[in-house]
C-alpha cells in the first residue's frame, strides 16, 4: 500500500472543494435532506464539511500541538447567510483555498497535533481528500447529479478507512470495535473496472486480534463486486449492496454485520 504524493493530496482537495461548490451553484434546493445522512440538509452538509476543512486550516496554519476548539476558528460554522448559494459557495471557495495553501506551505512532516499516533500535516491532508471525497457523493447524490471520483483517490480512501478501523480497535475498544471480530470470517472487495497495475482488490480477516487486512484478490467469506467508485459508496454506506453493478457472492449476512459497526472514526 503506497500513499499518494502529499501534493497529490492537496490537489485532490482542491478538486473536491471545486465539485462540492459546482452542487450549491447549480440550483440545487439546499435545504433538501441528504438521504445518506438523513438529519442533514444538503446546506448543513457543505457547513459541516466546509467547518472541518477550517479546522484542519487552524490546526496546520498555527502547527497546533493539541486540539483547537471549534468556537475559537473563525467563520467555522459557515457564512451568516442562510439558504443563501452565493454567500455559501464564496465561503467554501475561501475555506479550500485556506487549508489548501496552509497544508502545501508546511508539507507532510510538519508537526501537527492529530487524534492519531501521526501527529503531522501529512495525516491532515489525507484525513480531508477523503472527508470531503464521501461528503461530496452524500451532497451530490443527494441534488440527483452524477458523482465520479479518481481510481487512485477511490482506492486510497479504501485503504485509509481500513487503517481507521484498525487503529479504533486498537485504541478506542467499545462494542462496535469489539465486536467486529469472527476469527474465520473474511471480506473480499473487488473492483471490476480497474486494471492489474492499481490492484483495487483487497482482502479483510476479522480475527480476534483485531482486522488484518491487504491488497490482493483471495477466496473469502463473502465477496462485494463492482466499479471502484460504487464499491467505496456501498462500503461506507453511501449506496445500498443492492444497487445497479454492485454483487455480493457468498454471505451477505457478514458484510451487513461489518457495514452495521464500523461506522466509527
Amino acid at each position: 500500500m503506497t500513499l499518494l504524493a502529499h501534493d497529490r493530496y492537496c490537489d485532490e482537495i482542491a478538486h473536491q472543494v471545486d465539485r462540492l461548490r459546482s452542487v450549491v451553484t447549480s440550483g440545487t434546493d439546499l435545504s433538501a435532506t441528504v438521504p445518506t445522512c438523513p438529519e442533514w440538509s444538503i446546506e448543513y452538509l457543505v457547513r459541516h464539511t466546509g467547518g472541518a476543512l477550517r479546522w484542519v486550516h487552524a490546526l496546520v496554519s498555527t502547527r497546533a500541538q493539541e486540539d483547537i476548539p471549534e468556537e475559537k476558528i473563525p467563520l467555522v460554522a459557515g457564512p451568516e447567510e442562510q439558504g443563501d448559494p452565493k454567500a455559501l459557495d464564496a465561503w467554501l471557495e475561501e475555506t479550500g483555498r485556506m487549508v489548501v495553501d496552509a497544508l502545501r506551505e508546511a508539507g507532510p512532516d510538519a508537526a501537527v497535533w492529530s487524534w492519531t499516533e501521526q501527529q503531522n500535516a501529512g495525516f491532515w491532508a489525507r484525513r480531508m481528500t477523503h472527508e470531503i471525497t464521501v461528503h461530496r457523493a452524500d451532497a451530490t447524490l443527494a441534488a440527483g447529479l452524477p458523482y465520479e471520483v479518481a481510481p487512485e483517490v477511490a482506492a486510497d480512501a479504501l485503504d485509509e478507512w481500513l487503517q481507521i478501523v484498525q487503529f479504533v480497535q486498537r485504541a478506542r475498544p467499545g462494542k462496535d470495535a469489539d465486536e467486529l471480530r469472527r476469527p474465520g470470517s473474511s471480506i473480499h472487495l473487488h473492483a471490476t473496472d480497474t486494471g492489474p497495475e492499481l490492484n483495487a482488490e483487497w482482502v479483510l480477516e476479522l480475527a480476534e486480534e483485531g482486522l488484518d487486512w491487504r491488497r490482493g484478490h483471495e477466496k473469502a467469506t463473502v465477496a462485494l463486486r463492482g466499479p471502484l467508485t460504487s464499491v467505496l459508496l456501498a462500503f461506507y454506506t453511501r449506496l445500498p449492496l443492492d444497487a445497479p453493478g454492485l454483487e455480493v457472492v457468498g454471505e451477505r449476512e457478514l458484510l451487513e454485520f461489518w457495514l452495521q459497526r464500523a461506522t466509527f472514526g
